[in-house]
């Protein structure tokens, strides 16, 4: 049995998107809604830190520290976890402090974090020195790495696989954003103990493929070993693509600027810039490229990240 703290608003729902499919001629669309877990304006993250809060429990914990971008979800929903079950947060933020707050990081405020900034190149650094001064000053920290992407965090999504499996759905392609590797080790995790037969396509937003499928073999083998089972996973099984960088990380370009708004106006979904807006785009051109066949059903996974859409560097219009 592995610890789990519930608090996900969970099953998501698996809508499909007819206006879409019809605008692209392409497969035959649907969304799982992870943007409606229901922490903080919900998120993928949330499913982690059902896992990731329980094992801090175990630890009796006092003060939970995270890093990640100035807007970054993680950070968002890890502290409002804190606020919720009566830790304390203390957020690592790399970049420049902006003179007013939005976003992301207006919540990550409201929720009460102790922020701290550090340049980019110095975050883990950073971090570290945080965690070592939190452990000298008796706070009882609990370090949860970046996306909540360790064994602990990505049980989450084999978990989540097996709902949309109990849910009656078997898409022939699911397709999500992939970043820290957390998501889709657990996915490709879970289609292994939950026979789920389809191929698992992780759309990345910052790494190039070779690097990001290499992190997600090695922790979704060690995801698998949380649930007893010695796992091994090649190249060929773990599907990367990293055609959609762009200008990089956080940069919204026109892919980005068009996926945000074909959702919007065909479907009334929300993608936000980062990290569903480029997955998004991706999604978009492959169909148009017809990297899927017209008979087939593709399942878009909407991780959240919806509040960075208010963040004041974000052009979206």
């Amino acid at each position: 049995m592995i610890p789990r703290t519930r608090f996900a608003q969970l099953p998501t729902p698996i809508e499909p998107l007819p206006r879409l499919s019809a605008a692209l001629g392409g497969p035959e669309l649907f969304i799982k809604r992870d943007d409606l877990t229901g922490l903080a304006f919900g998120g993928n993250k949330t499913r982690k830190l059902e896992f990731l809060l329980a094992d801090a429990e175990t630890k009796q914990a006092r003060t939970l520290i995270t890093a990640g971008a100035v807007q970054s979800n993680h950070c968002r929903q890890t502290a409002a976890a804190a606020a919720r079950f009566g830790y304390e947060c203390i957020l690592v933020l790399a970049g420049e402090q902006p003179a007013a707050f939005s976003g992301n990081l207006l919540l990550d405020h409201l929720f009460g974090a102790e922020l701290v900034w550090a340049e980019k190149n110095r975050r883990d650094q950073v971090l570290r020195e945080t965690l070592e001064r939190a452990e000298k000053n008796g706070r009882q920290p609990y370090l949860i790495p970046y996306g909540g992407s360790n064994p602990t965090g990505a049980v989450a999504y084999a978990f989540a696989l097996q709902e949309m499996v109990n849910q009656g759905h078997q898409p022939d392609w699911i397709v999500f954003p992939s970043s820290s590797g957390g998501t889709q080790a657990g996915l490709v995790v879970g289609a292994r103990l939950f026979g789920y037969t389809g191929k698992v396509l992780g759309i990345s937003v910052d790494q190039p493929a070779r690097v990001l499928t290499e992190q997600v073999i090695l922790l979704a083998e060690e995801t698998g070993a949380r649930f007893g089972e010695a796992m091994s996973f090649s190249e060929e099984e773990v599907l990367v693509n990293s055609n959609y960088l762009g200008g990089g990380y956080g940069v919204l370009g026109p892919g980005e600027r068009e996926a945000i708004r074909m959702f919007a106006r065909l479907e009334g979904i929300v993608l936000d810039p980062v990290y569903t807006g480029r997955a998004g785009a991706g999604l978009i051109d492959l169909i148009r490229k017809e990297f899927f066949s017209g008979g087939q059903r593709v399942l878009f996974w909407h991780t959240g990240g919806t509040p960075a859409i208010f963040a004041d560097q974000y052009r979206i219009i």
